[in-house]
């Protein structure tokens, strides 16, 4: 069952091949480069309602402890302003205010109605939710005093640029912050992450959500999204420094910090 991209078919998630071809993938499956965009928000369409109930189903709760470590990967200050792109229903937005203060700013950035209106209901305190699309963020340059993105870069169709705008909206030696999923290291525990991503995961989502297909097109664009290291040369070839790697979960989930 080893469905994970080998590094040729990797790279054609990036905006080189995106461009040549004039398709994206949303998992497994390609579509023409401007549909991608409302694939991924049909998909958040069909979930938001159960959105964060499997996220800690399927997770066991251990998403937390990930979206906590990497927030604090952003040494956030009072009085900071905090951007979160690809926000959702606001979980790293709302770790994030706990440490700003009410002097700062912890900003939420999804382009999906649903999400956002999903998150609001949990009336996170110092939390504002913004709808936008990350590839065009709607701020100046050096707005923010950091920014984050929880499992959401694999969402968008151009990635670089979307890692492009958080550069031009973080200010001179901010910090970025990006929590993803991953290729786990150990093999056995890789075969084990497979069974349950592929068989259990679909068969959860469609009885709780009613969209098999939703959770048979997560676990695919895991396996399509570059490892690590690609995604570091990535980050370091837009101008970002100081790039650091944590695996966490024996790589389920890796965070990459890095300053700009």
């Amino acid at each position: 069952m080893n469905r994970w991209y080998t590094k040729e078919k990797r790279l054609e998630q990036l905006e080189d091949h995106v461009s040549a071809t004039r398709t994206a993938r949303f998992g497994f499956t390609a579509y023409a480069e401007s549909d991608k965009i409302h694939r991924v928000n049909h998909h958040f369409n069909t979930i938001a309602s159960r959105y964060d109930l499997m996220n800690t189903l399927l997770s066991a709760g251990i998403h937390y402890a990930w979206k906590r470590k990497a927030v604090e990967m952003l040494m956030i200050r009072p009085g900071d302003k905090i951007l979160d792109v690809c926000g959702g229903t606001g979980d790293m937005a709302a770790i994030s205010a706990s440490r700003t203060g009410h002097t700062g700013l912890s900003l939420v950035y999804d382009m999906n109605r649903k999400m956002i209106e999903q998150g609001k209901q949990k009336f996170m305190k110092g939390v504002t939710f913004v709808q936008g699309d990350a590839e065009c963020l709607s701020f100046p340059d050096e707005s923010f005093d950091a920014v984050s993105i929880g499992f959401g870069i694999r969402n968008v169709t151009h990635l670089e640029t979307g890692f492009k705008e958080i550069f031009r909206v973080l200010k001179r030696g901010g910090k970025m912050c990006c929590l993803e999923f991953s290729k786990p290291d150990n093999p056995f525990f890789r075969f084990l992450y497979d069974v349950y991503s592929f068989r259990i995961m679909p068969f959860i989502g469609g009885i709780m959500t009613g969209s098999k297909e939703a959770y048979t097109a997560f676990p695919e664009s895991i396996r399509a999204f570059p490892l690590p290291d690609e995604l570091s040369l990535i980050l370091r070839e837009i101008g970002f420094k100081d790039i650091i790697i944590r695996k966490l979960t024996n790589g389920i989930a890796v965070i990459h910090s890095a300053q700009k």
